[in-house]
């Protein structure tokens, strides 16, 4: 049934059967890396840019010798980009830009006075330097930039920097200039993560790193988490559906044969309390494979992550998601805002049949960058709030300290803190 099953009751368990089951573990699939990145992060941080260079001629076959991108290599991205292409892409920012200005208008400032003369309340401060990575990939992918870059500059940051691969397409610094990025490095892998968090000689430190990348990139930026943010450990991507029989089987195939050819490490899945569903689905993927043009990277992809889960009833199946709480998360069944009402694990939810995960991912305004490996169990997405800090504050005037000194004075000397007890003490003087 595959690993993630050991961590189930075994009564819930029971209740649920694999036309297809999972043959990998995406996770333990990384393990290896670790001391590699840990190698190249320390080299960065003591070498500088001579280490990223070393590792750009190793990594990338780059001989760059200045990593930032001019000013006339951003207009000279930008003239050569494809008007109908410029076009998509602006129309993908003003979404983002629209999306992350209404959420940003939700998150206000606060003041308050719970008793007489004591007043507490909190402010919304933009992060002050965000670093942005953009991943090159197999394909240009001009939304990634957009998704990162433009929160950033709703948020209020002073300064964006981003880092791509120097092997990325040249449409992706017309991407990343038409965002907003105020410096353009030309920085891949895990050397990039390493010179944002530390500093080198040319590229600056920043306070919070965010973007996705390959395993390498995700790897870095756990180990440099601390000192610098970051905004997620971003795994292979992931798409499940949860359907019931209403759920169309060359729909559900088709959209996990989309995200299955982002990687061969692509997570794919279907739960149903429908077997002739699921069968059909099984079908359906392997028929479409036969003539898709990236079957040789969404072919493997199936094959070792994808599965079909059939459930014993509703509840389980809901039951089920919860626990893979997947990165996009599609829900095809009769009542689907009812369904979807049910489900609270997953990086973004796709209600109905006609919300396609593709939307999202290039430009309907939500943000693409979403929690993997179950992370969307304690957490959500990129937004606008993973830039703006929420800090608290308080003042006291005497009827304040009247209140909460004798209280504080008292558990002070109950936990043996002397210094406590007479900071709080000074102030009923």
């Amino acid at each position: 049934m595959g690993s993630r099953m050991t961590r189930l009751d075994p009564v819930f368990a029971d209740k649920i059967t694999f036309v297809k089951a999972v043959q990998r573990d995406a996770v333990s699939d990384t393990a290896s890396i670790e001391a590699l990145v840990k190698t190249i992060l320390g080299n960065v941080r003591e070498r500088g840019d001579a280490a990223v260079r070393d590792y750009a001629r190793e990594f990338d076959g780059s001989d760059l010798q200045e990593f930032e991108v001019t000013q006339e290599q951003r207009q000279a991205a930008l003239a050569a980009l494809d008007p109908q292409t410029r076009a998509d892409t602006e129309f993908a920012i003003e979404r983002v830009r629209a999306f992350a200005e209404a959420q940003l208008a939700t998150i206000l400032p606060l003041e308050s006075e719970p008793l007489p003369g004591l007043h507490l309340g909190h402010r919304v401060i933009p992060i002050r330097r965000i670093g942005a990575y953009v991943p090159g990939g197999r394909y240009p992918l001009l939304s990634a930039p957009v998704m990162t870059i433009v929160p950033a500059r709703v948020a209020g940051c002073e300064e964006v920097i981003a880092c791509l691969p120097p092997t990325a397409h040249p449409a992706m610094i017309a991407g990343c200039h038409l965002a907003g990025a105020d410096r353009i490095f030309l920085v891949g892998g895990a050397q990039a993560i390493a010179a944002m968090a530390f500093g080198t000689e040319t590229i600056p430190a920043v306070d919070k790193i965010v973007g996705p990348g390959n395993a390498f990139v995700n790897e870095a930026k756990r180990q440099v988490f601390g000192p610098v943010g970051i905004d997620q450990l971003a795994g292979p991507s992931e798409i499940f559906t949860v359907a019931d029989h209403t759920g169309d089987p060359e729909m559900i195939a088709t959209d996990m044969l989309a995200q299955a050819e982002h990687d061969i490490r692509t997570r794919v899945g279907l739960i149903t309390t429908d077997r002739a569903l699921a069968e059909a689905t099984l079908e359906a993927v392997e028929r479409q494979l036969l003539d898709l043009s990236t079957a040789n990277v969404a072919g493997p992809a199936w094959r070792d992550y994808g599965e079909i889960a059939v459930c014993a009833d509703e509840a389980t199946m809901i039951a089920y998601s919860d626990f893979i709480a997947a990165e996009h998360l599609q829900v095809h069944t009769a009542d689907p805002q009812a369904t979807a009402a049910r489900l609270r694990n997953y990086g973004s939810l796709f209600i109905g049949p006609l919300a396609s995960v593709v939307y999202s991912d290039k430009c309907c305004g939500t943000n693409h960058t979403l929690p993997t490996m179950a992370a969307g169990r304690y957490t959500g997405g990129l937004w606008v709030g993973s830039f703006v800090k929420i800090c608290t504050h308080q003042w006291l005037d005497e009827r304040g300290v009247a209140a909460v000194a004798p209280p504080a004075v008292r558990q002070s000397a109950a936990e043996g803190l002397e210094g406590h007890r007479r900071a709080a003490a000074f102030r009923q003087r």
